[in-house]
């Protein structure tokens, strides 16, 4: 069993005090729209992997253009120290294999932000090398980190700023991973149950969640 500590959108004050110590997790994924200092003090604290998708109120974390960069400029700090960005990609960590996509629907000019063909495309550069390097191999990823839940999965909340991609409902369906985690929704009140689609748990990680696969 591995011991998955999700975080998004919230920061836990609890996680300041022994909290962390008590959860004892062999993986972090933050689901994005959480300070950069608190994903450092997490990594520090857990000396876990820490992995992490860009939320919609995220800065900008695509490498800039240094063509024309003077040699002796420091390139500018991207992301949270110790921490690795798997948007867009496919990594291992602590024997899973994890996928991520960042981002929400958009609604507003700014970075982070996908129309529903963009995010399409962009879980298709997901779907198919994960196809490729697994042939004959039910389960294709272990893990689906995402920022935006699926369609259908936001609760009440389905205005543009917070509707769910329909993009991660096929990816989800074809890939069929163990855990699909995500954020941006926030379950005020009670946590909300775990929901499954097809074999897949999906659990909204605001504030925080810890799951064992």
């Amino acid at each position: 069993m591995t011991r998955i500590l999700a975080i998004a959108d919230e920061v836990d004050e609890g996680m300041y005090g022994d909290k962390l110590e008590r959860l004892q997790p062999d993986l972090v994924l933050s689901c994005g729209d959480l300070p950069f200092d608190y994903l450092e003090y997490i990594v520090t604290r857990t000396n876990v992997p820490l992995l992490y998708v860009p939320g919609n109120h995220d800065p900008e974390l695509k490498p800039p253009d240094d063509t024309w960069t003077p040699l002796r400029t420091e390139p500018p700090s991207r992301g949270p120290e110790g921490c690795m960005n798997v948007d867009g990609r496919i990594v291992e960590a602590a024997g899973l294999r994890i996928a991520g996509l960042g981002g929400s629907m958009r609604y507003r000019p700014g970075p982070n932000q996908y129309t529903e063909r963009q995010m399409r495309w962009r879980a298709l550069r997901i779907e198919l090398p994960a196809r490729l390097s697994r042939r004959g191999v039910q389960r294709r990823i272990d893990v689906l980190v995402t920022h935006a839940p699926p369609e259908g999965f936001s609760g009440k909340e389905d205005d543009l700023a917070h509707r769910g991609f329909a993009a991660f409902n096929r990816l989800i369906k074809n890939l069929m991973p163990r855990l699909h985690v995500h954020g941006h929704i926030h379950p005020y009140g009670p946590p909300r149950a775990l929901v499954r689609l097809g074999p897949t748990l999906i659990v909204n990680a605001v504030p925080d969640r810890l799951v064992e696969i």
